[in-house]
């Protein structure tokens, strides 16, 4: 079954806590078959204001350079309606673990880019920038940069929300906007689906089983860890 992936959730938390706080339009956006319109409205059940399905069997196959490639463009489209200060995407999705579509978007796009992000501090509206924390090797980082950017949300940095009645109703009745290629505005298709993603994954296998067990050794007293690996090796 479709589901919304996990890490966007942490994601859609975040901005909903942003429109909470100072007011605003929260849009959902996903490229995917047409059976990813239920999760879209799951997440209008959470609290966002609306979900926009871009599907088009010429969006088939694509990579992460061919789909960061297409929702630009429909963010594009979007922008079109109203004004965009930030994207929130999950860190990455739980099939591919490449982590490079938030990353690919914000780099056609022109924003600022604020990966593994753990905690919004501030947003200042009217000098318009934000503060963040994000995790680093060795610890965390707080970086400061100005709107428009697009954030990577890292898990477990909140907790998603419970429906209420009134938005499980409004959901049932809001209707997913359903855009095609040309509605989401691809100006150039060779850049979309198989034809505009380099990457061909030829196999996808499960590694066999090792029928050798693990070879316990004891580091007795005297010895260390090195002196083991040493004797082995």
């Amino acid at each position: 079954p479709a589901i919304v992936n996990p890490y966007d959730l942490f994601a859609l938390e975040e901005a909903l806590r942003l429109k909470d706080k100072f007011g605003g339009k929260v849009t959902m956006l996903c490229m995917g078959p047409p059976q990813a319109e239920e999760a879209l409205k799951r997440c209008i059940s959470f609290g966002a204001d609306d979900a926009i399905l871009v599907t088009d069997r010429a969006f088939a196959g694509a990579d992460t350079l061919a789909t960061s490639y297409a929702l630009a463009a429909a963010i594009r489209q979007i922008e079109k309606e109203q004004a965009i200060d930030l994207v929130f995407t999950g860190k990455q999705t739980i099939d591919g673990d490449t982590a490079q579509v938030g990353p690919g978007i914000a780099q056609r796009l022109g924003m600022n880019l604020l990966t593994y992000v753990s905690k919004i501090n501030t947003v200042d509206l009217d000098g318009r920038t934000l503060t963040v924390e994000r995790r680093a090797e060795g610890g965390v980082q707080r970086l400061k940069t100005t709107l428009p950017s697009l954030i990577t949300m890292l898990e477990g940095t909140n907790e998603m929300r419970f429906a209420s009645m009134d938005d499980m109703l409004r959901a049932g009745r809001c209707p997913v906007r359903r855009w095609n290629k040309d509605d989401a505005g691809i100006a150039d298709a060779t850049r979309i689906g198989l034809k505009g993603s380099p990457t061909i994954v030829s196999k996808v296998f499960a590694p066999k089983a090792r029928s050798q067990r693990a070879e316990m050794q004891a580091v007795g007293q005297g010895t260390g860890v090195n002196d083991v690996c040493l004797n082995l090796l």
